[in-house]
């Protein structure tokens, strides 16, 4: 910059230090265009509508040249509404391809990969924001997120506390590179394939984490899915009072779209849970059919009145703007320090808080696990004999698994469906105790439940392969 140029500043805030070397020269020599030639002083800068991005001559316009309309859409209520719908659809539909197609974990990985792999690349390929493009993005994201923790679990059999730690590390480390290359992370400057490419990468690893922090409170530690789901509403509500008076509206917006997973999760699961398992009974294809109506309905309207298109300006002022961390509810400038405190306070209190919540949490179930708990005998019409295994009374688990065997038998596959629909809702709830008795047995029974549901759930089911299941999974249960 040359020493005549003084840098424009706002609110305390200099803009050319921050900026990159094509920026920060465009920036400068705007200010000299913009002063009198009697040297009167006018070095803050104005909007010029003769000047492109695309056509000022300085260093380094290749990355001048590639930049696009923001591709991705403004945050607003319709985005948070369509972000919980897209979650809960992504994950019916995984489960669809994986028990009721039967395609299973891997083969679901594999053809959800290609498929986002697909759409992905049209999505990076347009020049601007198309929201049925960015949100079928984000509905395979969001299913392949989910699908990455799923197998980590169910075939490395890596724990969800590692898989927690795992994904919390790996998006601190991808947003410090978003950081490093951008020096921003304002979701309002995604006008790069750069910066849209380091977007997507977070906005998968956030899928991924939002699945193992969910699975692990409501499963592994017991809380169920409808408290989670209550859980995550009052940590969203808790982030968006901070925002309002003050919080970092970037940091604010991560942790949010972060805990939306399991909200969204916990939502479709009370939906579609039987009446049994205090849920509404709706059943799985009609909670996402009502999900995905309302996601065409959104994408429709955003389509047609497009209320969260964000612009990007050609002033390189406001262009520089776009960077600046931002705070509640009025985008107001903040510095970059007190964002970075900002940070540093409230990831300490989620680490604390989460430690204090996981301490709690287990000792309790330890407890429990201790004392062999009396399961009581599950309706259906068969007589409960006690049956006793390393994980302890399994009564109740064999009593379903008999009654959907005597209904295969019987010839009633509909009513054989639906009562093992009980198994996998029993099973659930006492996963968090059971498998702090024997890790190794309930992983050998998991294995099984999870057989029977494949096979009694598949859009062709074969009595023959499902009675085999069944056989084996009482076997394992010592019945």
């Amino acid at each position: 910059m040359p020493p005549s140029v003084v840098a424009p500043r706002r609110r305390g805030l200099e803009y050319a230090p921050r900026l990159g070397p094509a920026r920060a020269w465009i920036v400068a020599n705007a200010v000299v265009a913009t002063q009198d030639v009697s040297g009167s002083p006018q070095g803050r800068l104005r909007t010029f509508s003769a000047m492109t991005m695309t056509t000022t001559v300085g260093p380094d316009l290749g990355v001048m040249n590639r930049r696009l309309l923001n591709k991705v859409p403004e945050v607003t209520i319709f985005f948070w509404i369509i972000k919980v719908l897209c979650t809960t659809v992504g994950e019916s539909a995984a489960d669809f391809l994986n028990v009721n197609l039967n395609w299973g974990l891997t083969g679901t990985s594999i053809a959800t990969g290609v498929l986002l792999v697909i759409v992905l690349s049209l999505q990076m390929s347009l020049k601007r924001y198309v929201a049925g493009v960015y949100w079928l993005t984000v509905v395979l994201v969001s299913v392949f997120g989910t699908l990455v923790t799923d197998n980590m679990t169910d075939n490395l059999g890596v724990p969800l506390e590692v898989s927690t730690i795992f994904f919390s590390v790996l998006l601190g480390l991808v947003f410090l590179a978003w950081y490093a290359s951008e020096k921003t992370l304002s979701i309002h400057s995604i006008y790069t394939r750069r910066r849209e490419s380091f977007y997507w990468l977070a906005i998968l690893v956030t899928f991924a984490l939002g699945t193992a922090t969910g699975d692990l409170i409501s499963e592994g530690l017991g809380v169920g899915y409808f408290w989670t789901g209550i859980l995550c509403a009052g940590l969203i509500g808790a982030v968006t009072i901070a925002w309002r008076l003050g919080l970092n509206a970037v940091l604010a917006f991560w942790i949010a779209y972060i805990l939306t997973r399991p909200l969204g999760a916990s939502i479709g699961d009370y939906l579609a849970q039987p009446t049994s398992a205090g849920g509404l009974g709706l059943g799985v294809t009609v909670t996402s059919v009502i999900f995905l109506t309302a996601i065409l309905g959104t994408i429709i309207f955003l389509t047609i009145k497009k209320p969260d298109v964000i612009p990007v300006p050609s002033d390189p002022s406001a262009l520089a703007a776009l960077d600046e961390p931002e705070t509640a509810p009025h985008h107001h400038l903040q510095s970059r320090r007190s964002a970075m405190i900002q940070t540093a306070i409230v990831l300490g209190i989620f680490v604390v808080g989460g430690l204090v919540f996981y301490n709690v949490r287990t000792t309790t179930l330890n407890s429990e696990a201790a004392v062999a708990a009396a399961s009581a005998p599950a309706s259906g019409g068969t007589t409960a004999v006690a049956v006793t295994s390393p994980l302890g009374d399994m009564s109740q688990f064999v009593v379903i698994s008999q009654d959907t065997l005597d209904m295969l038998n019987a010839g009633k596959q509909a009513d054989a469906t639906n009562r093992i629909t009980d198994l996998e809702s029993a099973w659930d709830q006492a996963q968090a105790v059971l498998k702090r008795r024997n890790p190794d047995e309930w992983t050998a029974v998991d294995g099984k439940i999870d057989t029977v549901l494949r096979e009694l759930r598949s859009t062709s089911p074969e009595p023959t392969t499902e009675k085999a299941a069944l056989q084996d999974l009482l076997t394992q249960m010592g019945a």
